[in-house]
């Protein structure tokens, strides 16, 4: 696999499953791993990715096997709410506070954070240079003022050289992240805390931009998406009902252009007074 050039990442996973497989059936042997497969329980998009893992190990040691059909159930992904977004990360600690303010800011996966090189960031501009992952678009992204200030603070307090990966690695981050979100969840009594994954700041950037800009172009574009058919998914993902919405009024210029740069969007014009609205 490292001779056809897949990610590490793609690597490690397929290894793992194989692993699995190995466990309870003899990979040399098709007829036995399609029967471990019929039996696996597990939901079919799992299955599906033994299947998958497998079929690579056929197809490179040359063994004929006919691929068991397996129905992926599609479903959309969870997409948590601002308020969601900001008590997970008050109470992230501070460098996971920063880590889950890129994810919430960028859309970035949680591998392209592993991936950020410190010769990648601009601090001047506030922007981060992304490696692409899942063979996607490499792009060039804008941190906000406030996340901006905490990713300096954070890379003062480390001696980092322009090489070297400025985040811990993604499994590193995921169950430190697992821990920080139950026990919030936990102490704040919030159950439903435990459905936000840290992928979900990236539905959650997708669902919020394309909101805001009704750009599936855009979306796509900052993504880093290949193919239109992933980028789709985040136009019907929220119905933005009314009582979400903050509203502003403006009499002037100088009015209107203060809303706009705060994120309200133009909504229409009563008795000489413009009307903005903002989702919450």
């Amino acid at each position: 696999m490292k001779k056809d050039h897949l990610a590490e990442t793609t690597i490690k996973v397929t290894d793992r499953r194989l692993r699995l497989i190995a466990k309870s059936a003899n990979l040399n042997n098709p007829d036995d791993v399609t029967e471990y497969l019929a039996n696996k329980k597990g939901k079919n998009g799992y299955i599906d990715s033994l299947i998958s893992a497998y079929e690579r190990y056929t197809r490179y040691n040359e063994i004929f096997w006919k691929k068991p059909n397996v129905k992926r159930y599609s479903q959309p992904p969870y997409v948590p709410t601002t308020e969601e977004t900001s008590i997970l990360i008050a109470n992230a600690g501070t460098k996971y506070s920063l880590i889950l303010s890129i994810l919430r800011d960028t859309g970035m996966r949680p591998i392209e954070i592993e991936r950020t090189k410190l010769k990648w960031l601009d601090l001047n501009r506030g922007l981060i240079n992304v490696e692409t992952a899942k063979n996607g678009n490499g792009r060039t992204l804008k941190l906000k003022p406030q996340t901006l200030a905490m990713l300096k603070t954070y890379l003062a307090k480390h001696n980092f050289n322009l090489n070297d990966n400025v985040f811990p690695p993604t499994k590193t981050m995921r169950s430190v992240y697992t821990k920080i979100r139950n026990r919030t969840a936990k102490k704040l009594q919030k159950p439903e805390l435990r459905r936000v994954s840290m992928y979900s700041f990236r539905h959650y950037f997708a669902t919020m931009l394309y909101h805001k800009t009704k750009s599936i172009l855009i979306v796509k574009e900052q993504l880093g998406h290949k193919r239109i058919e992933n980028t789709l998914i985040y136009t019907h993902l929220v119905n933005f009902a009314e009582d979400e919405y903050t509203h502003g009024t403006a009499q002037t210029i100088e009015q209107a252009c203060k809303l706009i740069d705060a994120g309200f969007e133009y909504v229409t014009e009563m008795d000489g007074i413009k009307i903005f609205r903002k989702r919450k």
